[in-house]
């Protein structure tokens, strides 16, 4: 399939569904596409995993499509809340398909950032997946707008099993040919609207087109080409799709005609490869950061020869990956390290896992290279949902581990003269929904301006120093706006100053400045209040109480009185990291 070629991402499942099966007419398909290892929660079914194949994924989305082409016109925004499963995608492609325009919605978000957002698009349809789901946007939905549940809850709602079951019969019975995908979607058309957290306070809604998403599918293709080849690609997810990463990634499996499991959750992920057997799995560094405490604590209880072994393993296993050479003695005690520690956990992993591929944020050198080591090989990528979302990633083979790796073929990616990168290419979204000012700011004679500091290596890998927005990425890849949650803490009189940490972390934390420490119930119960209002990432667990003030004579302040945050960190980054 030449990608360059696909005018949109419906084409691009229909497409790959006639490659994969060009003789369907004869015989229905049943290879497996999606299975969701989560119960299923119909109420009136057996519980346990379920499958979807390809056929009757295809079957679904022309059905919903039809359904939908009678109630939405081109550009009509339609909300999609639900947990990962295979309904999910069919939803997504069907709303495409309709000439309509997807707007994922985060589990997790708060009821402001609900409320907002819903105003702010305007949606013809929500699809919710069940009565948990309703419950959080019943109050922000118009009366005219269209609202389908998965799971069947409330008689009036449209149930999805409805809509397969009176539209089936209609298809069937019509005597035009109806066209299975929408020939007029074209490459710069909206495909999404993908919300970001927005330093002013409120999310801004990213507008990603067809032809970005498909850029970046092609990108990741030339990426896992290698892993490829031989065996069929099985993927496990656990990220929600409605993070633009695992959004793109769902049409990457497509584009590989992958086998795709829908884990249960991050506690049950290792009982899920077990089942699963992935070749490839992307997730964020959270999930490394986790997996890399739980094998260093097994490797601390191990004595003798099996510390000797796990020893070098990591030790020789670092030098194999920074290319460095080994001595004949070295290479004698790596061959038993790979036989009797990395075979042996590569087995916990499924035993077939060809690559951990990690974006959404930071990923910490030592736990890269400790996960390389250890028989785990793990890229680095880089990118923003601004950019579909992927702009670099580290090569099968050619892992530089202190890089995101070098930029994709379908995008450019140079270093302005403060050190900015900045990325042009197809993948660089439309720009803001209804924020054109915002949009002006951020893309420049159509570079888009990333707010993050890097180089360019001399093998051509770019590479991450700082960060110039003030942003945090939290270890599960969610961007949060440190400066909203500081705003919010201000509101209370007995919280003169705060400054909000977490970059790279599982969670936030804060330095509240209060001028005694007999306040400090008072701010608990406060902060107690203000975590209910926020979204599950922007809650701040714990915090240290100040009594020296941020000022622009302590450095710790700029003249127009915005934080200094690498002078706080400076003073106080030892006291934030005992919070953790």
């Amino acid at each position: 399939m030449e990608l360059k070629e696909i005018n949109s991402l419906v084409e691009l499942f229909f497409k790959k569904f006639e490659e994969k099966f060009p003789n369907v007419s004869k015989k229905k398909n049943e290879e497996i596409f999606l299975t969701c290892l989560k119960n299923k929660e119909f109420p009136d079914t057996n519980s346990g995993p379920y499958t979807y194949s390809w056929g009757n994924i295809e079957s679904k989305i022309k059905i919903l499509s039809n359904y939908l082409n009678n109630i939405i016109s081109k550009g009509d925004r339609c909300i999609l809340l639900s947990e990962n499963r295979p309904e999910w995608l069919i939803s997504d492609i069907a709303i495409m398909n309709a000439g309509g325009v997807t707007v994922p919605l985060f589990t997790t978000y708060s009821k402001n950032d609900y409320e907002y957002i819903i105003k702010d698009c305007e949606p013809k349809v929500c699809i919710v997946s069940n009565i948990d789901q309703f419950k959080k946007i019943k109050n922000y939905i118009a009366e005219n707008t269209i609202l389908i549940s998965i799971d069947r809850f409330d008689e009036t709602i449209e149930f999805f099993e409805n809509i397969f079951l009176k539209n089936k019969t209609i298809l069937e019975k019509s005597i035009e040919p109806v066209d299975p995908y929408n020939n007029d979607l074209r490459r710069n058309d909206l495909a999404c609207i993908i919300y970001t957290s927005g330093t002013t306070g409120n999310p801004k809604g990213v507008m990603l087109s067809h032809g970005g998403i498909l850029s970046n599918c092609e990108g990741a293709q030339e990426i896992l080409k290698s892993l490829t080849k031989k065996d069929p690609p099985v993927f496990l997810t656990w990220l929600p799709l409605s993070h633009s990463y695992e959004h793109t990634v769902q049409y990457v499996q497509i584009l590989l005609g992958a086998k795709v499991f829908y884990a249960e959750s991050l506690e049950k992920l290792l009982p899920n490869m077990a089942i699963a057997k992935p070749t490839i799995m992307t997730a964020v560094p959270r999930f490394y950061q986790n997996l890399y405490t739980k094998i260093s604590l097994n490797f601390l209880k191990q004595k003798g020869l099996k510390k000797f072994l796990i020893t070098n393993t990591i030790l020789l296993g670092t030098k194999i990956l920074n290319k460095k050479p080994l001595s004949f003695k070295q290479n004698f005690i790596n061959f038993f390290c790979e036989k009797l520690v990395r075979k042996k956990i590569k087995k916990q992993f499924g035993g077939k896992l060809k690559a951990f591929v990690s974006g959404g944020g930071a990923l910490d050198q030592k736990i890269g290279e400790f996960l390389n080591s250890i028989g785990l090989p793990t890229l680095q990528g880089y990118g923003l949902t601004e950019t579909s979302p992927v702009v670099s990633c580290n090569i099968p083979g050619e892992i530089r581990i202190e890089t995101v790796g070098p930029p994709f073929k379908t995008n450019q990616v140079k270093i302005a003269d403060d050190g900015e990168i900045l990325v042009k290419g197809e993948n660089v979204m439309l720009g803001y929904w209804k924020m054109k000012k915002e949009t002006e700011n951020i893309i420049k004679n159509g570079w888009l301006h990333t707010g993050d500091i890097g180089e360019i290596t001399k093998e051509g890998n770019l590479k991450i120093t700082d960060r110039k927005k003030e942003i945090i990425v939290n270890l599960g890849g969610d961007n949060i706006s440190p400066s909203k949650i500081e705003n919010l803490l201000c509101l209370n009189e007995k919280i003169k100053q705060s400054f909000v940490y977490g970059d790279k972390k599982t969670y936030l934390v804060s330095l509240i400045v209060s001028e005694t420490e007999e306040n400090k119930k008072e701010i608990e119960f406060y902060l107690e209040t203000l975590n209910k209002t926020l979204s599950l990432v922007e809650k701040i667990k714990k915090f240290k109480l100040i009594k020296e003030e941020f000022t622009i004579e302590n450095g710790m302040l700029t003249p127009t009185l915005k934080l200094k945050r690498k002078k706080i960190l400076e003073k106080y980054k030892e006291d934030l990291e005992k919070l953790y």
